[in-house]
């Protein structure tokens, strides 16, 4: 008995220090004791178990949800359905709806352990047994108030990445999406937060589609590799969100209630792989019935991606103006371009005013003024530029690599949001 006790005070030394012990005899003095000795510490068990219980908080209120497991029929009576309810309550005499097949049916008999009964609400076990129809289409899946649930094409959801999963989680990348019962198809695009709001606080269950959202090539984590906007600013560390989303398109399309779980894998990897094949979980915030969806649901979210071009300046027109090349393609038209602000790289800062001939160069107005230095070294370039034409081919060049070695380069930055139909470029 020391021998136990000592056991005992090693193992609660360990991972279960503070947690109550209850010596418990069913049998003292073990199968040789007589009959008429009683169990010792059991009464007290109970109370410690009683004591460490509790029940927990259901609530009738709301529509009626159940997750079915089991379907069968009984002759003559109907078509039985055990489950859990998940949500509200149910009686006698109750329509629920069977969104799988589209149909309503009436509660004509209920039972919770075998014990007939006329009511049941959230987190009861009970079978409900509703007027006939082939169980075999329903093996799982979800009853409720009837038009309580909705059918989606797509959905935006919360998520975390699981730890444990070694691959990249990349936009476009199809998954095997579990809502509920169901597993689908689904393509997933990633986004996170603006990069100025990385650090706000969580929204639970919540998403604000008046926000703007940055778009991503992947799920950034730990391991992601920092962007090149990063690598310039010398962050060698990529920059993480507190809260990232995804938009989900379903292959096929799903019934499920808002705020439910939802799981992301990879289950056409190898079974004999050592490696998880969960991807993510996620939280489901805001689901779309329509088939149109992309029209109707997606330019309501406001998912931008960040454009950054650079050329440089050709020449100089006068104090105010300049001509600049390499911005553009040959084809491109500079019309939807004018009014932009670009930067130089001298410091000042200019505005697109048009086109300039059919090579794809374009006239910047700076209407703060050219710098006299800049002018200065815009000058010098043109000469050298100026004599390497009246050179050989060789001459030009050397010319021409003299000439790049501190060209005064122009930046356009501006967002265009991925769902705009009309293409827009915002600067800030």
């Amino acid at each position: 008995m020391r021998d136990l006790w000592s056991n005992v005070g090693v193992f609660l030394s360990f991972r279960f220090s503070g947690c109550p012990i209850v010596a418990v005899a069913a049998k003292p003095g073990g199968p040789e004791a007589p009959e008429s000795e009683n169990p010792l510490g059991v009464s007290e068990l109970i109370e410690v178990l009683k004591s460490q219980a509790y029940l927990p908080s259901r609530d009738p209120s709301g529509h009626f949800l159940m997750a079915v497991d089991h379907c069968f029929s009984i002759k003559g009576q109907g078509t039985v359905m055990t489950g859990t309810i998940l949500s509200g309550s149910v009686s006698l005499g109750d329509n629920v709806e069977i969104p799988a097949l589209k149909v309503t049916k009436k509660v004509k008999s209920m039972q919770m352990f075998h014990t007939p009964v006329t009511y049941a609400m959230q987190g009861d076990r009970v079978g409900i047994c509703v007027t006939q129809f082939d169980p075999k289409l329903l093996e799982r899946g979800l009853i409720c108030t009837p038009e309580s649930l909705h059918t989606i094409h797509a959905a935006v959801i919360s998520l975390k990445k699981i730890q444990y999963f070694r691959g990249v989680l990349q936009t476009k990348a199809k998954f095997h999406i579990t809502v509920g019962h169901e597993t689908v198809m689904g393509r997933v695009m990633f986004f996170s937060p603006a990069p100025a709001d990385f650090n706000e606080e969580i929204q639970e269950n919540a998403f604000d589609f008046d926000k703007d959202y940055l778009y991503q090539e992947e799920y950034l984590s730990k391991d992601s590799k920092p962007s090149e906007e990063n690598k310039e600013n010398g962050q060698s560390e990529v920059q993480l969100p507190k809260q990232q989303w995804a938009l989900l398109e379903f292959e096929k399309p799903v019934t499920c209630p808002k705020l439910c779980l939802v799981i992301g894998s990879k289950l056409d990897t190898d079974i004999h792989a050592n490696t998880c094949r969960l991807a993510f979980h996620g939280v489901l915030l805001q689901g779309t019935e329509d088939k149109n969806y992309a029209e109707t649901f997606l330019p309501k979210l406001k998912v931008y991606k960040q454009k950054h071009k650079e050329g440089q300046v050709e020449r100089v027109i006068d104090d105010y103006s300049v001509i600049g090349r390499s911005l553009f393609k040959k084809e491109t038209n500079i019309q939807i371009f004018v009014g932009l602000k670009v930067k130089l790289s001298t410091g000042e800062e200019g505005i697109i005013d048009g086109g300039f001939g059919q090579s794809g160069k374009f006239k910047i107005r700076i209407p703060g003024g050219l710098k006299p230095e800049t002018k200065m070294l815009l000058s010098a370039a043109s000469k050298k530029k100026s004599k390497a034409g009246k050179g050989d081919a060789n001459k030009e060049d050397e010319s021409g690599k003299n000439d790049s070695a501190q060209p005064v380069t122009i930046t356009l930055l501006f967002k265009r949001y991925v769902f705009d139909t009309q293409k827009k470029m915002i600067q800030s």
